[in-house]
């Protein structure tokens, strides 16, 4: 008779503990009742009249009892789907066009939520192509089981953990849960095995329902930081031998192997940034009352890859939700006034009304104020409220006279008038530039939207909160693939991104009759410029 399965009252689970024989449907159905029946007597056991039991020691001896019930009804429900797959197969199947070899079932061990499963499946060998014999398992295809040895539903879980938190971080809190959590490496090869998936998720994404009629888009950038050269080699270099220390001397080791840090000097950079380029696109509805109300089915997108990819990405999802070029809606553009976007809003964008954030304006104003008013003086304040009424007047051309004016009373010789009169030349040239996106009563008149809170807020939460803290050195290969995955998280998507990569992963291991594994060593390239369909 086979052994029966063993399961563990508490963790650490013992894998070694495992069945060494596959049990029979019967067997386990028996465990299950006998279990059962065990919870229940566990339950109602009477204690005694001078005991100091509370529900708190009940309801931490409950959950261990509750995981191992649930690996029994994890091994019962996989002894009869492979009864029910495999049971009828005959012994030369042909499977996606190949004719394979049934085998006896083979014995797996499978980390799910509540713990190690071993369980047994046929395996199927397949015929030599190009030198290489592969085989796979029916029951692992039938069922969406992948290579990884882990539960698609545990994988997730710690993907979806690792866009709030970092690996190690991740890996910590789910040991407050679990018997067992996914290493940091598990968990960043699936991060970066989901992150293969999100470019085709985003493309063939539906679009969001209930839309509004007019489309506010806005852009914005920020930085992460990035391993240098130097950093990367001492990563990757071979390791040497070295006697066990306690943590504190292998750091002065460390600190020993390695020379000093330059001193860095005024103005010098120690993140080595790279800029990833955020959209927040969201859509507002005039309401009873003449006015725009939203935001309505709020979606952001970023990348590490170069601008445009970004403006090519807005631009196919403005056309997924209704606004295509020529289709009449109204479209409306926010940047910060960098010029590469100013650019590419022109290529992307050329129906829609291109906006100027009021708030970098008003920052300019302060900076020209500086110039001609003492720092903090109630001149200032004054001169720099006058210029704001003016701009929401829609006089841009009457604050450029006056500071036109002011800049040709400034001696060009004198204790640093030289920096003030650059750096006044340079507000004048920044407005003039952009006059035409400053039509701020316009836009007033119109509701629309005068500044760029949305996507500010949103590079601080999406990118700032998870990839920009102390000691953090990204690759942007693998930042990317982190990033598109946590934006999916934040747009709402995440449980349908998951059931899209896990039945696309099925249907091919079916079709094919392979084994598919969702985790990745190496991270997919950055995207590519072209052009959005």
């Amino acid at each position: 008779m086979p052994a029966p399965l063993h399961i563990l009252p508490s963790p650490p689970q013992d894998e070694e503990a495992l069945p060494s024989s596959a049990p029979t449907q019967d067997d386990l159905i028996r465990q299950v009742r006998a279990e059962t029946e065990g919870l229940l007597g566990f339950a109602m056991a009477e204690t005694d009249p001078g005991s100091n039991e509370t529900f708190k020691e009940f309801e931490r001896a409950l959950l261990p009892r509750i995981f191992a019930l649930a690996r029994l009804l994890i091994a019962l429900f996989l002894c009869v789907r492979e009864q029910r797959e495999c049971g009828g197969l005959p012994e030369r199947p042909v499977v996606g066009g190949r004719r394979f070899q049934r085998r006896p079932p083979q014995p797996r061990n499978l980390h799910t939520y509540f713990g190690a499963v071993r369980y047994w499946r046929t395996y199927l060998r397949g015929p030599v192509v190009q030198g290489i014999r592969k085989g796979f398992h029916p029951l692992d295809a039938a069922l969406g089981l992948t290579a990884d040895g882990l539960s698609f539903q545990l994988l997730s879980l710690a993907a979806r953990l690792a866009t709030k938190l970092s690996f190690a971080q991740v890996q910590l809190t789910l040991t407050w849960f679990l018997l067992r959590a996914p290493s940091t490496e598990v968990i960043e090869q699936t991060v970066l095995g989901l992150g293969r998936r999100t470019a085709e998720w985003v493309e063939h994404a539906p679009a969001k329902e209930g839309d509004g009629e007019v489309l506010i888009v806005q852009f914005d950038s920020k930085g992460a930081p990035t391993a240098t050269n130097t950093e990367l080699s001492r990563r990757r270099g071979k390791r040497k031998n070295r006697p066990a220390r306690c943590r504190r001397h292998r750091g002065r080791d460390h600190r020993g192997r390695h020379p000093k840090k330059p001193r860095r000097k005024k103005g010098d950079k120690s993140k080595n940034a790279r800029m990833a380029t955020l959209v927040v696109m969201y859509t507002l509805r005039r309401g009873d009352d003449g006015k725009l109300h939203g935001p309505i089915n709020v979606w952001r997108y970023a990348s590490f890859a170069p601008k445009r990819h970004a403006f090519e990405i807005a631009r196919r999802e403005a056309d997924k939700r209704g606004f295509k070029r020529g289709s009449g809606k109204l479209v409306q553009v926010l940047t910060d006034g960098d010029d590469d976007l100013a650019v590419y809003v022109k290529q992307h964008f050329p129906e829609a009304i291109h906006t100027l954030d009021v708030i970098h304006v008003s920052e300019k104003l302060w900076a020209a104020g500086e110039c001609l008013y003492p720092e903090g003086s109630e001149e200032l304040s004054t001169w720099v409220d006058q210029q704001k009424q003016r701009l929401y007047d829609n006089d841009v051309e009457a604050i450029l006279e006056h500071l036109r004016k002011r800049l040709s009373a400034i001696p060009p010789t004198g204790p640093g008038n030289k920096g003030r009169r650059e750096r006044l030349e340079k507000v004048i040239g920044y407005m003039d530039k952009r006059r035409a996106q400053m039509n701020y009563r316009d836009r007033l008149k119109q509701d629309l939207e005068i500044a760029t809170g949305m996507v500010e807020g949103a590079v601080k939460y999406v990118i700032g909160n998870r990839f920009d803290h102390g000691g953090m050195r990204w690759i942007r290969e693998r930042a990317e693939a982190l990033l598109q995955l946590r934006c999916i998280e934040l747009n709402g998507d995440w449980d349908r991104f998951v059931d899209w990569v896990h039945d696309d992963m099925r249907a091919v291991a079916l079709a094919q009759g392979t084994r598919l594994r969702l985790q990745q060593r190496t991270p997919s390239a950055l995207p590519t410029l072209a052009e959005a369909a």
